[in-house]
């Protein structure tokens, strides 16, 4: 027993020096280092002690200490155990009182073998060191007090379970074995031991309380640098993947979605920093855009109203929206309209709607880029998305018929411009 006593008290001590760099350079406020422990229970002398007392587990055993920990790995812990032994029916009246003041070394198990990956209620330290113990007995034929007490050199060495129930308090147990150098009297105060070396044992079981102190959360017993790590990289991550998602630019304007108040600008034409057209008149259209679509739309002064040909309003806007000068507009592989386009749709609706008796074919395009049957496709959606808009408006669907042409091979597919001309819906009225 005497050398896995000292065995273990090495073992602390290897790990104590083990992490001394450690210890010193981990000065975290993120946790707390003191505790205070106060715990009562029973013990149990096995040697030396005389025939006629029996060496059965006893009360009282009181037991207090203080605690620093240099991080949650290991520390040092100062304590104080008083342990009382009385004559049981079979032997003559005795008391006996063994005082112990010690300061050993802490590692926390729990956090070594890795409890914290799936408790934070159950831990276990594991402590052993030094001390100075005397024993003190009324026993008639040795009797001594404190100052008279057989002083001894002890080594000790147990484990300690918690089971954590808050951020400040821990119930605990404790296992403490506990060894005595040049012990000359028994524990029974009968008669003088006469031996010299590590002969003296007992073993204490007690239970109690744990209390933190500090103004950190959590306690170094409870605390793994790992688990922060962890969360300090996953936290990481999810702010990376924030400034990601951030820098996304769907409409690759140069302005990212978050910040973009219309992210369905034209692919191509300039933005200011909200994201928005450069539309310097006002008029509803980029004005990068507006030389092309000048070729599309009638200026004043366009349609000689004064032909006799022309007899009206309603003739003029006939006239311009099947001559080609109405389209809705669409961005590459899509069939929204774009949002200037808006207004060419409602042409036509507060055209039909003035004129109950008027039919319209929608007629929708592609450019060639891709494939000429997925073109074909598109140029029907985007025309039966107009025709959508328009019913949704109040015209009847069976004044509107919906088709597509294809692809448009009139322009240079080469121009982005040119190509923005022909993704497009005409309307040709009956």
């Amino acid at each position: 027993m005497k050398k896995i006593t000292l065995a273990i008290i090495a073992l602390v001590g290897m790990q104590l020096a083990t992490n001394a760099q450690e210890s010193t350079e981990t000065m975290s406020t993120d946790f707390n280092k003191w505790s205070v422990e106060l715990t009562g229970g029973v013990n149990k002398p096995v040697r030396p002690f005389s025939g006629s007392y029996s060496n059965t587990p006893s009360l009282y055993t009181i037991t207090g200490g203080a605690r620093y920990m240099f991080n949650e790995k290991v520390g040092l812990k100062g304590g104080i155990a008083y342990n009382s032994f009385e004559n049981n029916d079979n032997a003559s009246e005795f008391n006996t009182a063994l005082y112990n003041f010690s300061l050993e070394g802490v590692i926390n198990a729990g956090n070594i073998l890795g409890f914290r990956e799936w408790t934070n209620t159950f831990n276990v330290l594991v402590h052993g060191g030094m001390g100075y113990s005397a024993l003190t007995t009324d026993a008639p034929a040795v009797e001594r007090d404190f100052g008279e007490a057989d002083q001894m050199l002890s080594f000790m060495v147990g484990v300690t379970p918690q089971v954590r129930i808050s951020n400040r308090i821990s119930l605990v147990a404790d296992l403490t074995a506990v060894g005595n150098v040049r012990q000359d009297l028994t524990f029974d105060g009968r008669q003088a031991g006469g031996t010299r070396g590590f002969d003296g044992f007992y073993v204490n079981a007690t239970a109690g309380i744990n209390i933190y102190l500090g103004k950190a959360e959590k306690h170094a017993d409870w605390y793994s640098s790992k688990n922060v790590a962890e969360e300090q990289i996953a936290d990481l991550q999810n702010r990376l993947a924030k400034v990601e998602t951030d820098l996304i630019d769907t409409d690759q304007d140069g302005v990212a979605d978050y910040l973009d108040r219309e992210p369905n600008t034209v692919s191509g034409v300039a933005v200011n920093t909200k994201g928005i057209a450069v539309d310097k008149n006002k008029n509803g259209v980029p004005d990068e855009l507006e030389s092309t679509l000048d070729n599309r739309y009638a200026k004043k002064g366009d349609i000689p109203t004064s032909t006799p040909a022309i007899a009206s309003g309603d003739d003029v806007i006939k006239k311009l929206i099947e001559d080609g000068y109405v389209n809705v507009y669409f961005q590459f592989n899509s069939t929204k309209p774009e949002t200037y386009s808006l207004e060419s749709i409602n042409y036509l609706i507060k055209y039909m709607t003035e004129n109950s008796g008027a039919s319209a074919q929608l007629v929708g395009y592609a450019d060639e880029i891709g494939n000429a049957s997925t073109n074909q496709r598109l140029s029907e959606r985007r025309a039966q998305k107009v025709k959508d808009i328009m019913v949704a408006a109040g015209i009847s669907a069976s004044r509107l018929t919906a088709t597509g042409n294809g692809e448009d091979a009139s322009v240079d597919k080469n121009s982005a411009p040119a190509r923005q001309l022909v993704r497009r819906v005409t309307f040709k009225l009956n």
